[in-house]
C-alpha cells in the first residue's frame, strides 16, 4: 500500500448530450437501440472472472413492450453466492496491496470507455431494460456513472494523501487507509444504472472486493457495466456479479464471518430487515460490518405565495413525472398556497395533458412505462382508491393499461386531508398529490411538511421572498438531506450535490462525496519513535 502523491486527471462532470433532431448522438443511439432489439442476449453471472451459466434462465423484457424478449439471464443459487464470496476473499490480498494509483487507472479507463465507445450501448440497455427515455438514460447511465468513477478517484487520492501533522522531533506519525477486513456486499436497485455501477465500484476503489447482486429488472444494463469494467482491466474476483434471490443471498452473506459491510439502495423495509439480521448475527462476524444505505423518500415541494408560477409548475412537472416518478427523489407531495392555486392548477394540468406516453424508442414520449407488473398494480391501486375517496379527487390523468406495456398516465390527486394516504406513503410512480393551504399558515404548513413522513430525502421551496426561503430552510433542516431552492427536488449532480437522506431515507453517507469512500476504509495510525526512552522513570519522580 502506498501513499505516494500522483497527479491525476482532474475530475469534471461529463457533458450531457441533448439528442436533438439530426444530432449525431441521436443517430448513434437509435442504431444502438435497433441493434439491442434485434437479438436476444445470453447473460451470465460473473464469478472469479469467469462467465457462469446455470441453464436455469429467465427472460428480460422491456417494461413498455413486455411481449418482446431482450435476453435470458442465468439464475444462481446459494452455492453461487458462496463461490462469489470465495472469489472475493481469494482476490482480496493482491487487490488491497495494489498501489491505489493502479486501481485508479482501471476506473478512470472505465469512465473514458463509457464516455466513448460504451455510451450508446449502455444508454440503449438502460432505455430498453428499465424504460427510460433518451435524456433520462443519458443523465443516468452515461453521465452520472462517469461522474461517480472520476470524482471517486479524486476523493480516493485526497483520502490517501491525508496525513497527521508533524509535531515535535524524534517522532514520525503516519496513517494508512486499509480496506475493510472481509468482503463487501453491494445490493443495487432497478431505477438508476449509475447507482448500480457506483455501489460495487466505490468500495472496490478503496481496495475491497465485492459480491454484487442487482435487481432482476436491472440485469440487462448491469451486464453491460460488468463488460465495461472487465475491458477496463478489473482483475478477476474483485467484483463478482450474481443473480440470486434476496433470501438466498442474505442467508449466505449475513451468516459469513468475513462479511465486512453492505452498500445498499432500495426500500426502507428491506434495509431495516437487513440491519436487524446483521445485529442478530453480530457474534458471527470478525468485525462490526459497515452498513451504508439509501432507501425511500416521500419528497416534497412547498410553494410560498411569492412563487413564480412558471418555475413552480416546471419543478412539479419534471420533479414528479420524469422517469415515471420512479426516483427516490421524485416530487410526490406538494403544498400550494390558496392565493395562487387556481393559476398553478390550470397551467400544471395543461402541461401534464401535453405529456406524451409510450415506448422509449419514440423520442417524442416524455413518460414511459413503470418497471414491472407488481409496480403497476401497486400504483394503479392508489389511483383507484383516490377515485373512491371523499377526501381526494383526480384533477388530471388517472388511467392505466398494461396490455402492451406497464403504462400509467401521469396523475395528480388533489386532497383536502394533509395526512391522506398518498401524502404519506411512498408510491414510486407517476402520482403527485397536492394539498392547498391558507397563505397565512405558511409556517404552520412547514411543520406539517416536516412531520407528515418518516422519510427525509429531498425537498424544495419555491419562493421569491428571501425571508420565506430562510424560514423554510431552517424549519425543514431535518426534513431532507438534499434541499432545493427554486428548483425541482431531483437531479443531484455528482461533485456538486452529494446525495443521501436521513430518518427513514437511509444513513446519509452521501454518494458522490468523500464521506462515502471513507466508509469503505479502516484507518491504521502508525507512530514511529526514532530515539525511544530507555528508562521508565519521569523527571517528576526525582527526589525532593
Amino acid at each position: 500500500m502506498t501513499n505516494a502523491v500522483y497527479n491525476i486527471p482532474p475530475a469534471y462532470n461529463e457533458p450531457v448530450l441533448n439528442y436533438a433532431q439530426g444530432s449525431p448522438e441521436k443517430t448513434a443511439l437509435k442504431a444502438a437501440l435497433a441493434e439491442a432489439r434485434s437479438k436476444q442476449m445470453d447473460i451470465p453471472m460473473y464469478i472469479d472472472g469467469q462467465e457462469v451459466r446455470t441453464g436455469n434462465t429467465s427472460a428480460l423484457r422491456p417494461p413498455h413492450d413486455h411481449q418482446h424478449v431482450l435476453g435470458m439471464y442465468h439464475k444462481g443459487e446459494k452455492k453461487h453466492v458462496q463461490l462469489a464470496i470465495d472469489a472475493a476473499l481469494k482476490a482480496k490480498k493482491q487487490w488491497a496491496e495494489m498501489p491505489w494509483e493502479q486501481r485508479a487507472a482501471i476506473f478512470l479507463k472505465a469512465a473514458d470507455l463509457l464516455a466513448g465507445p460504451y455510451r450508446y450501448k449502455m444508454n440503449a440497455a438502460t432505455m430498453l431494460g428499465q424504460s427510460k427515455n433518451a435524456y433520462q438514460a443519458e443523465i443516468d447511465s452515461a453521465c452520472e456513472l462517469i461522474d461517480f468513477l472520476r470524482f471517486n478517484v479524486q476523493y480516493m487520492r485526497e483520502i490517501y494523501t491525508q496525513q497527521p501533522p508533524v509535531v515535535g522531533k524524534g517522532v514520525w506519525n503516519r496513517t494508512e487507509q486499509r480496506p475493510l477486513e472481509g468482503f463487501v456486499f453491494a445490493l443495487t436497485p432497478f431505477n438508476f444504472t449509475a447507482i448500480s455501477g457506483n455501489l460495487p465500484t466505490a468500495p472496490a476503489m478503496m481496495g475491497n472486493t465485492v459480491v454484487w447482486k442487482p435487481a432482476n429488472t436491472q440485469i440487462y444494463a448491469a451486464n453491460v457495466v460488468m463488460q465495461l469494467l472487465i475491458e477496463a482491466g478489473l482483475p478477476a474476483g474483485v467484483i463478482n456479479l450474481v443473480y440470486v434471490s434476496g433470501p438466498d443471498a442474505g442467508d449466505v452473506i449475513f451468516k459469513h464471518p468475513d462479511f465486512g459491510g453492505i452498500h445498499f439502495t432500495g426500500s426502507t423495509e428491506v434495509f431495516k430487515g437487513i440491519w436487524k439480521t446483521i445485529g442478530e448475527n453480530m457474534p458471527l462476524y470478525k468485525s462490526y460490518p459497515r452498513i451504508v444505505g439509501e432507501t425511500g423518500g416521500k419528497d416534497f415541494i412547498i410553494a410560498h405565495k411569492s412563487a413564480d408560477i412558471d418555475v413552480l409548475v416546471t419543478a412539479l412537472a419534471r420533479g414528479a413525472f420524469e422517469y415515471q416518478g420512479q426516483k427516490c427523489s421524485a416530487a410526490s407531495r406538494c403544498y400550494i398556497p390558496k392565493s395562487i392555486f387556481e393559476k398553478v392548477k390550470s397551467k400544471l394540468v395543461k402541461e401534464v395533458k401535453s405529456m406524451q406516453l409510450g415506448p422509449v424508442e419514440d423520442f417524442r414520449n416524455f413518460v414511459n412505462a413503470v418497471i414491472d407488473e407488481k409496480s403497476f398494480d401497486k400504483i394503479s391501486a392508489y389511483i383507484e382508491n383516490a377515485k373512491k375517496s371523499k377526501n381526494a379527487e383526480i384533477i388530471v390523468g388517472g388511467s392505466f393499461d398494461k396490455s402492451k406495456g406497464y403504462f400509467i398516465e401521469p396523475t395528480i390527486i388533489l386532497t383536502t386531508d394533509p395526512k391522506y394516504t398518498t401524502m404519506c406513503e411512498e408510491i414510486f410512480g407517476p402520482v403527485l398529490t397536492m394539498y392547498v393551504y391558507e397563505d397565512e399558515k405558511f409556517e404552520e404548513t412547514l411543520h406539517l411538511v416536516d412531520s407528515t413522513s418518516e422519510y427525509a430525502l429531498t425537498g424544495a421551496i419555491i419562493s421569491q421572498d428571501r425571508y420565506a426561503v430562510d424560514v423554510a430552510t431552517r424549519a425543514l433542516v431535518n426534513s431532507a438531506g438534499n434541499f432545493y431552492i427554486n428548483d425541482k427536488c431531483t437531479g443531484a449532480v455528482v461533485g456538486q450535490q452529494p446525495f443521501g437522506g436521513a430518518r427513514g431515507s437511509g444513513t446519509n453517507d452521501k454518494a458522490g462525496a468523500m464521506v462515502n469512500l471513507l466508509r469503505w476504509v479502516s484507518p491504521r495510525t502508525i507512530k514511529e519513535t526514532f530515539v525511544p526512552a530507555k528508562d521508565y522513570r519521569y523527571p517528576f519522580m526525582e527526589s525532593e
